[in-house]
């Protein structure tokens, strides 16, 4: 539960733990002042010795202070004021919250009265972020939702929407770190239906039979190794009276990859349950959207498949025919995602919308490309790519352009069909994929985000648990906010 208090004394407030935010190159000042105070100048003396660090991302736990009713302070560091952005602060509490998850039951206030609303928001979607964790099925969780949250600020509308944010993507999250044999195209419709339901938005499931008569022929040749059988979701949020949606956000929903035919090694499958990063991120995505009721008229769609391996898998060699009508030659088996989200795109372009944004877990190449903490974008449109580019610098998430030269779609042309799934060899595979897509997207205002790198960690970070991480979901709400 969080709340907001404007108290502006320490005396007043009751809890196992206190955290406060220091900058590195100002005077104590309010809470934080009043607790310097409060111990005789300890905590003034701890920041001057070094003892306690006021860096960026830093976070130092004072157990037991003289003069203050609290358990535990914890000091995080703010880093410089002119340097200070909304991503320190989303960090900087996060991590501060990471540390008192370790125990359960904690009742914490957050000193955030000398921070903007913006700021505001960031923390308290960091703290929301910092506290929960991947271990959904261990008998004892490491990381403790904090039971009783007070935030000591006035700007109570950036304590709710911080909270809003953070639990869409905490729902993100738990979708990409559940095992597929929980989350699964059935089981994650189901879930999406739950939360459409809460945050009321509109929901729209095509079945099997649904996609066979839409000719939905590449995301159901993927599907057709496996018993689980498929689905795509429409979800609609009108939150403006704008008669064509203003955004389309796509998401690859692969819930589990082993490669089908061109099958994975087992160490190349062991992660291979966030494959569906980019469709958890949708629904995510229109989560936020409708709970914080932005004034907008967005639509999500993603398709769901698991690739797997039986009798009835697709070939390579086969030829697909996707619902635009374009014939695919299949190559690679492992190139599965591209060919999902042929179908996907293909079905929101034809809902209109002004703009489209399409979200997958592609290709290796990318993490290659960029390494593992940066996002990869590719587009048709620059205007609409320094759009989302701008509101990810915003909110601090790291994304990176890669060039879209028509030169690397002369590498899908293929001799028996209209394209081919793959390019010639494994040079520049994250844009040659790129390009895949772009065949579908009809000339309309298009940007692909790779998220392969920063969707999913093998370990923590001091901020957040490994696992999934929820990607992006920030940056397009943020995108949301300014249609």
């Amino acid at each position: 539960m969080s709340i907001c208090s404007t108290s502006d004394s320490i005396e007043t407030l009751e809890a196992d733990a206190l955290v406060l935010g220091v900058f590195e190159d100002q005077e104590l000042s309010g809470v934080a002042a009043q607790v310097s105070e409060a111990s005789s100048n300890t905590l003034a003396g701890l920041i001057e010795s070094g003892h306690i660090k006021t860096k960026s991302g830093s976070c130092t736990a004072w157990l037991a202070p003289s003069g203050v009713s609290f358990e535990r302070v914890f000091v995080v560091g703010l880093g410089r004021a002119d340097e200070f952005e909304r991503v320190n602060a989303y960090k900087a509490f996060a991590t501060a919250s990471k540390e008192i998850a370790a125990d359960a039951d904690q009742s914490v206030v957050f000193a955030v009265d000398h921070l903007s609303a913006e700021c505001v928001e960031s923390a308290v979607t960091g703290v929301q972020i910092g506290c929960h964790g991947q271990d959904l099925l261990r008998k004892e969780i490491r990381l403790n939702s904090l039971a009783n949250q007070t935030w000591l600020t006035t700007h109570m509308e950036a304590v709710e929407s911080g909270t809003i944010l953070g639990e869409a993507i905490n729902t993100c999250r738990d979708l990409v770190n559940g095992p597929a044999g929980h989350i699964y195209p059935e089981s994650f419709a189901e879930r999406a239906q739950e939360i459409a339901a809460d945050a009321n938005f509109e929901i729209e499931i095509w079945d099997e039979q649904r996609l066979k008569s839409e000719g939905c022929g590449s995301l159901l040749a993927v599907a057709q190794g496996s018993v689980r059988p498929p689905r795509l979701l429409i979800m609609r949020y009108r939150g403006s009276d704008a008669p064509n949606p203003q955004m389309a956000v796509i998401g690859k929903g692969v819930t589990f990859d082993s490669g089908g035919l061109s099958l994975k090694s087992s160490d190349g499958m062991k992660t291979m349950k966030c494959d569906m990063a980019g469709a958890a991120t949708t629904l995510a995505t229109m989560q936020a959207i409708s709970k914080l009721g932005l004034s907008c008229h967005v639509i999500g769609l993603v398709g769901l498949v698991e690739n797997m391996v039986s009798g009835n898998s697709y070939k390579l060699g086969d030829v697909l025919t996707a619902r635009s009508g374009k014939t695919i030659e299949v190559l690679n088996t492992d190139a599965e995602g591209r060919l999902v989200l042929a179908d996907v795109l293909n079905v929101a372009d034809e809902l209109n919308p002004d703009h489209m944004v399409d979200l997958a877990t592609l290709t290796g190449a990318c993490v290659v490309a960029l390494g593992l903490d940066v996002v990869g974008v590719m587009t048709n449109d620059q205007a609409w790519a320094d759009t989302i580019l701008n509101n990810a610098a915003t909110v601090g998430e790291r994304a990176w352009q890669l060039p879209m030269f028509p030169e690397f779609a002369e590498q899908l042309k293929s001799k028996l069909a209209d394209v081919k799934n793959i390019g010639e060899g494994r040079w520049g595979g994250a844009i040659t994929a790129g390009k895949f897509l772009e065949e579908f997207v009809e000339g309309r205002s298009w940007v692909h985000l790779d998220i392969a790198g920063p969707a999913f960690a093998d370990s923590a970070k001091s901020w957040i648990d490994g696992g999934a991480s929820g990607v992006m979901v920030r940056t397009l709400v943020e995108v949301a906010r300014g249609l």
